[in-house]
């Protein structure tokens, strides 16, 4: 072919709700993919000027250097609380969460608990990768049995350390929560599910239905201590069997609001 009649076509374009700067994650980390889909998800509802996020301590925690909106920075496990007074006094804005599951699952717990209880209407995107991840790589609430961290190098016991814990199957069973889901980003087909999940659980807050998460099931090559694609592996054998994805609430009206894929 005449290379004077090759024409370009766009592919991919960047949200503009992502700024264009180079990550801090490490290699092979999914809390990039788990950027990008929120800030499409923004994009495409013409949310950007409206949105307002909020980040908590953990590797969530510079969420505001790639989102190109409005962040605000809550102590460790307060971002539900601060999502809360945000919305009320902004209740035209569209007001989300992203959080990990140390910060969501435990010192936070009972923060996101009464957040849906209450049917606070905002949107939480949960980041379960089962471990703290910048902290160093201890158990986490969600960490599987058996599975080796910094803080459990012999894997963990569940006699001695309990069990994981469920948080959409906790939190589905709130009154107050509208629409609670759990997908992975482990590989491309479960990628484009979060995403309509994501857009659902924006939709619900934007119709004023209530509370929304979305969690994800997420990788941590570095704390895992194995390589990315291995990681990816890892997650549909071992994360998938201990947290089943799915639609775990869907309350009334929310599946009218579109977005929504079991």
């Amino acid at each position: 072919m005449d290379l004077s009649e090759m024409v370009e076509s766009l592919v991919y374009r960047k949200p503009d709700s992502l700024r264009d700067v180079e990550t801090h994650y490490c290699p092979g980390c999914t809390h990039g993919l788990a950027h990008r889909l929120v800030a499409e998800v923004i994009d495409e509802l013409g949310m950007r000027e409206k949105a307002i996020g909020v980040a908590p301590v953990g590797c969530s925690v510079f969420a505001y250097n790639y989102f190109n909106m409005d962040f605000a920075e809550a102590a460790h496990g307060r971002a539900p609380a601060m999502a809360t007074g945000i919305k009320r006094v902004n209740p035209d804005n569209l007001v989300f969460t992203y959080q990990g599951d140390g910060d969501l699952a435990s010192i936070g717990a009972a923060e996101i608990l009464h957040a849906a209880g209450r049917g606070e209407n905002i949107t939480v995107v949960f980041i379960n990768n089962a471990i703290y991840g910048m902290t160093g790589g201890q158990m986490a609430p969600t960490t599987l049995p058996g599975q080796r961290t910094s803080s459990t190098p012999l894997g963990r016991d569940v006699e001695v350390h309990g069990f994981p814990l469920r948080m959409c199957e906790v939190l589905s069973q709130l009154d107050g929560a509208a629409y609670v889901a759990r997908r992975s980003l482990h590989d491309v087909a479960n990628i484009r599910k979060a995403k309509k999940a994501l857009r659902q659980a924006f939709e619900v807050q934007l119709n004023g239905l209530g509370f929304a998460m979305v969690e994800l099931l997420s990788n941590c090559p570095t704390n895992w201590g194995m390589g990315a694609t291995d990681s990816l592996v890892w997650i549909e054998e071992h994360m998938i069997p201990m947290f089943p994805l799915g639609d775990y609430k869907v309350g009334p009206g929310v599946a009218s609001v579109g977005g929504r894929e079991s």
